[in-house]
Order: structure tokens, then sequence, then C-alpha cells
């Protein structure tokens, strides 16, 4: 799997409304996309653990956050959103997979100025901790109503990525947990793991996609935070990566065959940090380079679950332009990247390419698929209120 530079996200994302609603960590998603879709750099640990700022990377907070009172409660809510010429990103805080201020903002998501493009959800461990000992069997009933309000509000057009719940460690600590709670091993890995099972399956049922993050995070301790539950800006980097190599994917984009992002994420410098290798001459890049273990070409792309049918055909044309070199080493780059653990886990996250396939991919994006193409003199679409709205939205892919 290729990394993505900030112009080739700019180009995949161009023209499009992006909605990420979840919780802290969803948060994050939200600041590395927006981070990514202006530069080439990773977010700051301040960046990370900061919340309902004002301010984020020319973003705006729309709603609570600072502008009320800051708490951990199952109240609290956070509404920030980044526009620039040709890009949207708006982000809502949750602590439950439905509710009525979820009822809310799916109706904001029917009725706004704009129809959403994309929407990136996840919603699990305040469900888990903060809504009683029945917490799975409300867990799953609230899923069988998002997903059910989702599929009727949301347009045909519309690709949802639902994200499973990362890994946890045994001991946790964070704003969904009570505070009188004990700081001692739980259940709470064994229920993160049975609540993905419900979602995924609750989500492939109604025809959405999965992004199986605790799959891909499984054997990425290293990079979690202390508190047990979040992870580092290299982390967040690589499953923004693997979330735009997924939505490209089900868009029919080409993404260019180079620079694997396990290793850039290694090497790419944080912010503030001197990037030292910028003096490095290009004989010793690709003496680096040599020391990549090679990927077999029948290694798998990164795993997913199934994709709208609004994806391309097998043959898809879109292409991103501009192969630039690799973004140089900075000094912290002698971590580990995900994929080193073992050869197996390495192929299941690259996909191994040659320069002949390099030289075969310039050009412009030119989407195959056709559902935008009405969408043409707005930065964004306007929502027409006589649009009708699917209420069965992927026939040939629901199952019976």
């Amino acid at each position: 799997m290729p990394h993505l530079r900030a112009h080739e996200v700019k180009q995949l994302l161009h023209n499009k409304y992006v909605v990420v609603l979840g919780d802290s960590i969803q948060r994050a998603v939200y600041k590395d996309l927006v981070l990514l879709l202006q530069k080439d750099c990773l977010l700051s640990s301040s960046q990370l653990k900061s919340k309902g700022e004002l301010s984020f990377e020319h973003d705006v907070l729309l709603e609570g956050g600072r502008w009320g009172r800051m708490h951990n409660g199952t109240h609290y809510r956070e509404v920030r959103q980044f526009c620039s010429g040709r890009h949207l990103v708006r982000f809502y805080f949750l602590t439950r997979a439905y509710s009525p201020y979820v009822e809310d903002i799916l109706q904001q998501l029917r009725w706004g100025e704009y129809a959403p493009d994309l929407v990136i959800m996840n919603s699990c461990l305040w469900d888990l901790s903060r809504y009683g000992r029945n917490f799975l069997r409300s867990y799953r009933e609230d899923l069988e109503r998002l997903f059910r309000r989702l599929d009727q509000v949301l347009p045909a057009s519309c690709l949802l990525v639902w994200n499973t719940t990362m890994p946890v460690a045994q001991v946790v600590s964070g704003g969904f947990v009570l505070p009188d709670a004990p700081a001692c091993p739980s259940r709470l890995r064994e229920d993160v793991m049975e609540a993905n099972f419900y979602s995924s399956a609750e989500a492939v049922r109604r025809g959405f996609d999965v992004l199986d993050l605790h799959f891909h995070f499984r054997h990425a301790g290293q990079h979690r935070l202390s508190d047990g539950v979040h992870w580092d800006e290299r982390a967040h980097r690589y499953l923004s990566q693997l979330l735009l190599a997924h939505v490209a994917d089900a868009w029919g984009v080409v993404l260019p065959a180079h620079n694997p992002v396990g290793r850039w994420i290694r090497d790419v410098p944080a912010e503030g940090q001197p990037d030292q290798a910028e003096r490095r001459q290009r004989r010793d890049l690709r003496r680096y380079e040599q020391h990549e273990p090679p990927v077999s070409r029948s290694s798998s792309s990164p795993r997913y679950h199934r994709h709208s049918p609004h994806r391309s055909s097998s043959h898809p044309r879109n292409l991103l332009s501009r192969r630039e070199d690799p973004m140089p080493s900075s000094p912290s780059s002698q971590q580990q990247p995900f994929h080193r653990d073992s050869p197996r886990r390495r192929c299941g996250y690259a996909r191994a390419t040659n320069s002949t396939d390099r030289e075969q991919r310039p050009g412009p994006i030119r989407r195959v698929s056709t559902h935008h193409q009405n969408r043409e003199s707005p930065p964004y679409p306007s929502r027409h209120h006589s649009e009708t709205h699917r209420s069965h939205r992927r026939h040939s892919h629901r199952r019976t």
C-alpha cells in the first residue's frame, strides 16, 4: 500500500464533503486528515491531546468544546469544521452510537446545504463504559437503529466507512472511564472485540463499508499511549493512509505505486521537529531504500470488508498525478514500522509494484464512477429538499 502526500490527498478529496463522527480517537482521525490536506507532517503530541480548542490548523470550533463548559460527561459536545476552497471536513463528537443527538446530526446530514460524500464513523468505548451493565445488549440495539437510520438518511452516492475500534491495553484510563472506576485489568479488551464483531456484521448487512482497524493495529502496541487507549502521531498517520487507500479503492481511484506507507510513517518528521535529512544526498536515500526487505507480489491489499456497489469496475482508469521523491528521513526514524513484526504482517500491509507500474501511472484524477457527475458548479453539492432518499440502497449486496 503506497502512502499519499498532501497534494495527492487534496486531489482524492477534491470537491468532497467528509464527515467524521466518533470519540476522541476519531477526533484525531479528523485532525490528521485536516493536517494532511494542508502539509506533509505529523500531528504533534499537544495537538493529539488537545480537545475543544477554538481552532486547529485553520479549522473552527462550531459548537461545544471551549465555547461551553469542558467536562468528561456523556453530554459533552464538540463540532469542528475545516473548509478550504475545495475541501469541507466536519467532525462531531459522540458518546453513544445512537441517541437523540445522533438523530439530530443525521437530520443535519439529510437536510443540510451540502450532501456528504464520505462519512467515517465509530462509537464503542463510551457505549461499553457508561451505559449500564447490559451495555452489550443496548449497544447491539443502538447499532441496529443507527445503521437502519443511516440507510434511510444518507444518499446512495455517499460512502460510509465504519471503523472498528482499535485494540486497548489491559489497564486503561481516559475520559470515557467513570471517575470512580478502579485502574485494574478488566474485560474491556474482550468486550471491544465482541462489539467489533457485532458492529461489523450489522454494517455489512446494511451494505456499508468496514475498515478493520483492530486487525491492522493488533501488533502495534508500541504506538499506543500510556493511557492504554489513545495512539501516537505515527499510528494515526498510518490509520489515515489505510482509510484513504480504502476510500480510493471504493471510488475506483488508482493510487500511485511509490513509497510504501509503513516505511514513510517511520521516516516522516513530526510537526515542529527539524528535518535534518533534507541535506542527505540521493545516493544515501537509495542505499537506505535497498535495505527494505522485498514484498511478495502475492501479498494482499489492506484488509477490507465489502465495498459499496458504486465502486468502479475491475479496470479503473482514475490516476493520481505526479510522483515525487520519498519524504526524507528524520532523526526519529530508528523505531520500527508496524509491519516489521513478521514477514507475514508485512505482506498484509503493503503491495509490491515495480518501476514499470510506476511509469504507466501519470495524469490527474479522473473518476470512473458516476455518483457525482451532476455536481459541477458549486464547490460542494447543494441539497435539494425534494431529493428522495433511498431507504434500501444496496439491494445486490444485502444479506438475507
